[in-house]
């Protein structure tokens, strides 16, 4: 769990995004502080309006910099003049502001508070399907607050979707530190028997599954893929964190799975699933990587071709194993950063490319900034549709869409 400080300039649409930030901090179990001299992380949400505007940012940025331990830029600044940021040498992450929660985690698991109780949030409904997990990475604080994996029985859960669902929610995000194991501390894996249950449930709704790590979904990766193909309720998505291309790494990381088995649930997928969205995280500058393993985490972030990647520099969590270990130094980090991130933007950017022209099915999620609203595909791809009024969309609508553009980790998408 990390402590974090966001700081917001500008308009109200950016204390909204603000806002979405900290309810996504505060879910996977991050607390704010005061002061960024008492963070882990800060979070600076910035404002572009006049140079004026812009200077004060960098003055700031510096400043945030030298009082905590990593920074986040985001914001219409960053998004629109990222550049200006690097060619001051602010050293921090330049984030959309949909990234933000998942780079603070350093990898870590989703951390939900006490209990597995499901929340109603607009139209989307988040069902904890579990608590803990059966990993024991040397990095992870999550752990020491929530044990090994302790899963409720498969009817609880399908209950607690169903109320859900009767209460109004058109998309079920199922949730916990590793959705993969569940089942496994009764000696079986539930998942695939969970979503079918899930999906059998009366109502036009969608089904999203959270993170799960590579081992677990080794074991059932077969079967997930023939539950995906059959359900269209659920989302052609999957969260997979592998963290580093590099066995050795995984090794120090004790992240339990083989690069291969990452690479073997890829494939599985792949072979079933005509239109689907792989989702991983990289964990940069982990103490023992040298640039050979640096080399094969981007090799293998080519091999794969993720739709959405989470890339980390690694920071020391109190009490952790990895904390004891002798880190490399910021530059290191920062540069091997900036090279993947630089990957990765290629990457996904080629895969929305690949998008425009053709038509999607979407659920409305979520309001957007000014007149727009937020969608997701089949693939759980974000779709941004701009001036809903004009075409009466408001969360909870199913529609068809073109998608005409794209500003890489999101595209634009006009109904027909």
């Amino acid at each position: 769990m990390a402590r974090y400080h966001i700081e917001t300039y500008g308009c109200t649409s950016n204390r909204g995004e603000s806002r979405q930030i900290e309810s996504a901090l505060r879910d996977a179990g991050h607390y704010r502080v005061d002061g960024p001299d008492e963070a882990d992380v800060a979070i600076m949400n910035t404002c572009t309006v006049v140079e004026k505007t812009e200077r004060n940012m960098l003055r700031r940025a510096k400043e945030l910099e030298d009082e905590t331990a990593d920074l986040i830029v985001t914001g219409c600044m960053a998004l629109a003049q990222g550049d200006l940021f690097r060619e001051e040498h602010v050293d921090a992450q330049i984030l959309h502001w949909d990234d933000v929660p998942s780079a603070v985690t350093n990898g870590e698991c989703p951390t939900p508070g006490p209990g597995v109780e499901p929340v109603l949030d607009g139209v989307v409904g988040i069902l904890p399907i579990a608590r803990g997990c059966m990993s024991d990475c040397s990095y992870c604080i999550t752990k020491r607050a929530t044990g090994k994996i302790d899963s409720p029985p498969v009817e609880e859960n399908v209950e607690k979707a169903r109320a859900l669902v009767h209460a109004g929610a058109k998309e079920l995000r199922i949730t916990g530190q590793d959705t993969g194991v569940y089942g496994w501390d009764q000696g079986e894996r539930k998942l695939p028997q969970l979503l079918e249950r899930i999906c059998d449930i009366d109502g036009d709704f969608r089904v999203r599954v959270g993170m799960a790590n590579p081992k677990g979904l080794h074991g059932i990766r077969e079967e997930l893929a023939r539950v995906f193909a059959e359900n269209e309720k659920l989302y052609n998505f999957i969260h997979a964190p592998v963290q580093s291309g590099s066995n050795a790494v995984l090794g120090e990381m004790r992240r339990q799975h083989q690069v291969s088995e990452y690479v073997e649930v890829v494939e599985t997928l792949d072979s079933s699933l005509d239109y689907w969205t792989l989702s991983t995280d990289f964990i940069v500058g982990f103490p023992t990587e040298d640039e050979a393993d640096h080399q094969q985490s981007l090799a293998l972030l080519r091999e794969t071709r993720p739709e959405k990647i989470n890339v980390t520099r690694f920071s020391k969590r109190p009490g952790t194993d990895a904390a004891r270990l002798k880190g490399l130094g910021g530059t290191i980090k920062k540069e091997r950063s900036k090279e993947m991130s630089e990957l990765k933007m290629a990457v996904v950017g080629e895969a929305y490319d690949e998008m425009v022209g053709t038509t999607q099915e979407v659920l409305v999620v979520e309001d957007g900034t000014g007149d727009s609203v937020k969608c997701r595909d089949g693939a759980y791809r974000q779709i941004v549709v701009q001036h809903a009024s004009d075409h009466g969309l408001e969360p909870g609508d199913f529609c068809a869409v073109e998608v005409t553009g794209h500003q890489t980790v999101y595209a634009f998408g006009t109904p027909i």
